[in-house]
Formats: C-alpha cells, sequence, structure tokens
C-alpha cells in the first residue's frame, strides 16, 4: 500500500499539482483520501524524501523539495540524432551478445527465412551510475558482421550498422507497459514486480528490408518517452494510433 501511495504522490508531485508553496496533503487528509494508516503514509513520504523529492520541515508537514524543477525537455531531434544524443549522454554496459535464434515474435518482425540466424545485444545505459534503460536488440546474422562485445562498447549499434553501408528508412515503434521481471529489475536497479514502460522499435533499411528490432526497458521515474509530430503528420500513423488486444 505504502508502494502505491508513493507512486500516486510521485506523479502528483512531477506534474505541480501541489501548487507555488508546494506543501504536500498533511497526514491525516491523506489517509483519509486513500483510507491508509499513519504508518503507511509515513513510508510513502519517506521514500519521497529518500529521493529528494519532497522535505519534512518539523511543525510545518511535507513539502515539494526546493531542488525539484518542473522544467521538462522539449523533443527537437530527428530519430538518428536522438541515438547520438542518447549514445554521448549515457554510459553503456554490455551484458550479453549472442547469436542464436530469437522468439517467434522478433523473428516474425524481422522477416526472417527459417532457420535463418540473429544476433543478441543485451545493453544497461546508465547516467552517474544510475540505470535509466536496459535494452535488447536483435540484427539479422545478415546484417550483424561487424556487431561484437568489443564493438558495442566503444560504438552505439546504429552507428556499426551505418558503418556497415545501411542506411535507416521506415521505423515503426510500440509503446507499452510491462511488469519488472528479476532479471531486468536487477539490472534497473527497481522492484521487482513494478512497472517499466517498454518501447518496441523496427527499424528498415532503404529498401523496407528490417535490420534492427530493438526492445528498451525504462523504469518512469527516471525516465521519459519524448515525441514531436509535424502538422501535417497530425493525421497519420506516424501520429500515433491506439490497438486493443482484447483476448
Amino acid at each position: 500500500m505504502h508502494r502505491q501511495l508513493f507512486l500516486v504522490l510521485r506523479d502528483e508531485i512531477s506534474r505541480g499539482l501541489f501548487g507555488a508553496t508546494g506543501a504536500l496533503p498533511k497526514e491525516e487528509t491523506l489517509c483519509e483520501r486513500f483510507g491508509v494508516s499513519r504508518i503507511t503514509v509515513r513510508r510513502a513520504l519517506a521514500d519521497l524524501a529518500a529521493l529528494g523529492l519532497v522535505e519534512r520541515r518539523h511543525g510545518l508537514g511535507t513539502f515539494v523539495s526546493q531542488d525539484f524543477s518542473l522544467a521538462r525537455e522539449l523533443p527537437n531531434l530527428g530519430l538518428i540524432d536522438e541515438l547520438l544524443k542518447t549514445a554521448m549522454a549515457t554510459e553503456v554496459k554490455v551484458i550479453e551478445v549472442t547469436q542464436g535464434d530469437p522468439p517467434a515474435d522478433v523473428f516474425a518482425l524481422l522477416k526472417l527465412e527459417q532457420a535463418e540466424k540473429a544476433v543478441h545485444a543485451v545493453r544497461l545505459r546508465s547516467i552517474r551510475n544510475m540505470p535509466v534503460m536496459l535494452t535488447e536488440a536483435w540484427v539479422p546474422a545478415s546484417f550483424a558482421a561487424q556487431v561484437s562485445f568489443g564493438a558495442l562498447r566503444e560504438r552505439a549499434l546504429y552507428e556499426i550498422l551505418m558503418a556497415q553501408g545501411v542506411r535507416f528508412g521506415r521505423v515503426v515503434q510500440e509503446i507499452t507497459a510491462v511488469v519488472a521481471d528479476p532479471v531486468r529489475a536487477g539490472h534497473l536497479q527497481t522492484e521487482s514486480g513494478g512497472p517499466l514502460l517498454k518501447l518496441v522499435r523496427v527499424m528498415h533499411d532503404v529498401d523496407a528490408r528490417p535490420v534492427l528490432h530493438l526492445t528498451a526497458y525504462l523504469p518512469p521515474e527516471r525516465s521519459r518517452i519524448l515525441m514531436e509530430i509535424p502538422g501535417e503528420s497530425v493525421n497519420t500513423l506516424s501520429a500515433g494510433q491506439f490497438v486493443y488486444d482484447l483476448r
């Protein structure tokens, strides 16, 4: 319960819902609003304070930290420029590079031939030793001649592919949310069973051949996904589409 309360309050803080003073409701008010005990409220507030999001002022209550800023960076980069910026702004740890059979969904999206292999690369990106993104990439073996453990420590995957002569064309991506399994939670230093943003991106070359299947997992408390849609693309698939999978 305290974790759920923590998530709700963290979201409200990030949206600036506590006004100019930054004062959070009193403990008894939070107890009544969420139907929880004062112990639960105090544990949630303690977790927020531990992250530096709030500060407790004796006799006054709890306030949004003065160091917390609502300013958010606006998207103004193309895809390749964004990939370059991500590579430059983060430290990368290469966890695994192997060749094998991709899962059925990846196999289908990459349009692989029967028994065709793909290279699988798992990497962790961090900022000041704090993990912000775990990626799992699959590249058809025919495009992965230079994709290796050592190469990925030095260069971003898209740079390696471009150096091989790949020219990127159409990109299809999907954004969902998943539960963190113990392995991914361990890499991202978050709670097992907690929420993760999941972005699946399939990149094609200019000849419409799929050359890269990338899945990125991001802890929502540390990461966001920004998009900018030109006016002429608003009524196209480029603006995104809601898809409902009712099984």
